[in-house]
């Protein structure tokens, strides 16, 4: 018997053709040897093909619209005076695999764009931008997710913004001095150089966002304080944006007693990982109870970030991811060892 050929499955195949007008944007919107373009075809399953100033994409619908909707936004970034790299081109193709579109968050450059002195800055998932939102309409804000979500760098954002456009008086960061498997007492000098080290990634964010100049004479004014959680204690805040780091190092008392500091004029940020923290065995950490207690107040902002939001190197989603599947399973026993 003879078997007749099956017929090729139909697939329906669309294509969009986009033209853009200014030559030196097209440049560097396509990056150097097309570098861009090749990018988004990786992510996304359709074909780009590029000549002169013109781009046509081709595939099925659904891709389609979405590169399409990538190269529109970039391209509105650098008619917006900002840059184009490979980090912005991931941003704004994690934003399309998140629906980001069709969920009315938009695509980083949008409405919630943060000017400093150093640079614009743009969310790059749609959590973040859901966090610099929060910060817009809410006083008091938990960002609440897994490292390299952007959550501390975004706060520090947000307080240099409302500092310069003078909206606060002040800005103040802060971080529990809780020890992660060290011990401060063997640390050489004073106790300003041993509490100093925890509070080094508020001054790494502060030094991305203000000339040294400014930042020396800001700090030394006292308008931004850098300071561990206990400078908090017997404190009222007034016209001041405090930033909370690592909450989750922080007890339940702690985290009262800060959250209890909002002054007229303030906002609150808090932020921190609750699967990382440093307390002893059995302590509750602060940040959960806090976030337990004060989820359902429609005045405060609750943005929870996952692994598919960091934004650092592309292994640190999947180390978390493994570690998280390695916890679910439970510590597993080596049979040589155990008998």
């Amino acid at each position: 018997m003879r078997l007749k050929p099956v017929p090729a499955l139909a697939t329906d195949v669309t294509s969009q053709t986009l033209r853009f007008d200014d030559n030196p944007l097209c440049a560097l919107l396509f990056g150097q040897h097309h570098e861009h373009l090749a990018l988004i075809e990786q992510q996304i399953p359709a074909t780009l093909a590029a000549r002169g100033n013109v781009v046509t994409v081709s595939g099925a619908p659904a891709p389609v619209e979405a590169a399409a909707a990538v190269l529109q936004q970039l391209y509105r970034r650098l008619e917006a005076g900002l840059e184009i790299d490979r980090n912005e081109v991931d941003a704004a193709l994690r934003m399309a695999h998140r629906g980001a579109a069709a969920d009315g968050i938009g695509f980083p450059g949008d409405e919630v764009l943060i000017r400093t002195d150093k640079r614009r800055i743009s969310p790059r998932s749609p959590a973040q931008a859901a966090f610099l939102r929060a910060m817009q309409r809410h006083d008091l804000v938990f960002g609440i997710g897994p490292a390299g979500t952007g959550k501390t760098y975004l706060a520090v954002a947000a307080g240099v913004s409302l500092l310069k456009q003078r909206v606060v008086e002040r800005l103040i960061l802060s971080r529990p001095a809780v020890e992660a498997g060290e011990r401060l007492g063997f640390l050489p000098g004073d106790m300003k150089d041993k509490v100093d080290p925890y509070l080094r990634p508020l001054y790494d964010a502060l030094q991305d966002m203000l000339p040294d100049g400014k930042l020396a004479a800001r700090l030394e004014s006292g308008q931004i304080v850098v300071a561990p959680l206990a400078f908090m204690r017997g404190r009222t805040l007034s016209n001041a944006f405090v930033i909370l780091d690592e909450g989750q190092n922080t007890t339940p008392g702690q985290m009262k007693m800060f959250l209890t500091r909002l002054g007229e004029g303030s906002r609150m940020v808090v932020t921190g990982d609750p699967t990382q923290d440093d307390l002893p065995p059995g302590t509750v950490s602060g940040l959960i109870d806090a976030v337990a207690k004060l989820d359902r107040i429609e005045s405060i902002g609750m943005v929870r970030f996952t692994n598919r939001d960091i934004v650092r190197h592309p292994l640190v989603e999947t180390i978390l991811d493994a570690y998280h599947q390695e916890s679910e399973r439970g510590p597993r026993i080596d049979r040589a060892t155990d008998e």
